[in-house]
């Protein structure tokens, strides 16, 4: 009995032991938090990578756009396809025009700025003073259509020369019959459509035009919605005007699209010599911005601008834009993978003469 009792106790000690030896059972171990120190524009940034949602359905929140109401279809486009797959974001797009929309934008109010130009000098002074920092994203390519109502049977094409001597400051009160443009154009008066002022579209026009950014005749009727002038032109029939190539595409039965004359002969407007540059001066990049802290805070927002690059390509031309190559694509991504900051045009704002491939140099350097 003494030795089944000291048996025992000697093969609780070895339990024991082992149990002591043997490893501790892991505890659960916390999603790794990946610090990565990347040089950007100079100066050393970390970068912190956390996981991402396991699905669609852990992305929620709301993102809240606003700009350009030319870049607005875009996004509004790929927001609707973006919330199928994403049920729990919001993705609200407003127009308050390019200028409009910046001031919310480097005021904080907004998370994704659309954009039919690069981001203005003082656009950029404002964003710095308040703390803004921002991904500058190109995500199509534009013309802009020059328009007529379909009853004017005498204008066909339009050089730079004459939309400018229509357009210019100096114009306002006196350019105010079509027989003023060019000999031989009857005696009618002309009215005259346009973007509002807060409008990239007019900001890139009157460079494009005039020669200087926000320089016009202000005797012209503007609206920031591109569907307005729409309607305004197709009632008129001594009307001229100018938007995003996209409204003319969708409502053709309405306009009579005119060519335009830069030096080399009188071009139409299309998707073939917008991308290959033939259609000049008026063709340009189109652009999102991004709120750099905001993507730290809203997982939803990566998610949202890699759907967008993603789907760019179909969508964008869908809405009757011009998409970007692939490699620019992915140069955008990498972009905003690596939290670049800032504009690849410096704040320089409407820049005149953008091809496709200028966008690809840029986005390289």
């Amino acid at each position: 009995m003494r030795k089944l009792l000291r048996l025992a106790s000697v093969l609780f000690l070895v339990a024991i032991l082992a149990s002591a030896c043997a490893p501790a059972t892991p505890a659960p171990s916390e999603p790794t938090v990946i610090e990565i120190t990347r040089i950007v524009q100079g100066t050393p940034q970390v970068i912190t990578a956390t996981p991402a949602p396991t699905t669609p359905a852990d992305v929620e929140g709301t993102i809240l756009v606003d700009g350009s109401s030319t870049v607005a279809p875009i996004t509004a486009a790929i927001a609707e396809e973006f919330q199928a797959e994403y049920p729990n974001v919001r993705v609200p797009v407003g127009i308050s025009g390019t200028g409009g929309g910046f001031k919310k934008f480097c005021n904080g109010e907004t998370d994704i700025q659309d954009a039919s130009r690069p981001i203005k000098e003082s656009e950029a002074e404002v964003c710095k003073q308040n703390g803004i920092e921002y991904i500058e994203l190109p995500v199509a390519f534009d013309g802009l259509a020059v328009m007529v109502n379909p009853k004017n049977d005498f204008v066909e094409c339009l050089t730079v020369e004459e939309l400018k001597k229509i357009w210019e400051p100096e114009a306002e009160g006196k350019i105010t019959n079509w027989s003023q443009v060019r000999e031989g154009f009857p005696n009618r008066p002309l009215t005259l459509y346009g973007p509002g002022v807060d409008s990239g579209t007019y900001d890139y026009f009157t460079a494009a035009i005039v020669g200087k950014e926000g320089a016009s005749r202000g005797d012209f009727l503007p609206s920031e919605d591109d569907n307005v002038l729409v309607q305004g032109i197709a009632g008129d029939e001594n009307a001229l005007g100018f938007f995003g190539l996209a409204y003319y595409e969708e409502n053709q039965d309405k306009l009579k699209l005119v060519a335009v004359d830069g030096g080399k002969g009188c071009v139409l407007p299309n998707m073939d010599t917008v991308s290959n540059g033939t259609y000049q001066p008026l063709s340009r990049p189109l652009f999102i911005y991004v709120n750099r802290a905001r993507v730290d805070a809203k997982d939803e927002i990566s998610a949202f601008v890699a759907f967008y690059l993603k789907n760019a390509p179909t969508i964008v031309k869908e809405v009757g834009y011009i998409p970007l190559t692939p490699e620019i694509y992915e140069l955008a991504q990498k972009r905003y993978d690596n939290r670049v900051t800032g504009s690849i045009f410096e704040g320089q704002g409407s820049t005149v003469g953008v091809s496709l491939a200028d966008l690809l140099a840029k986005e390289q350097q």
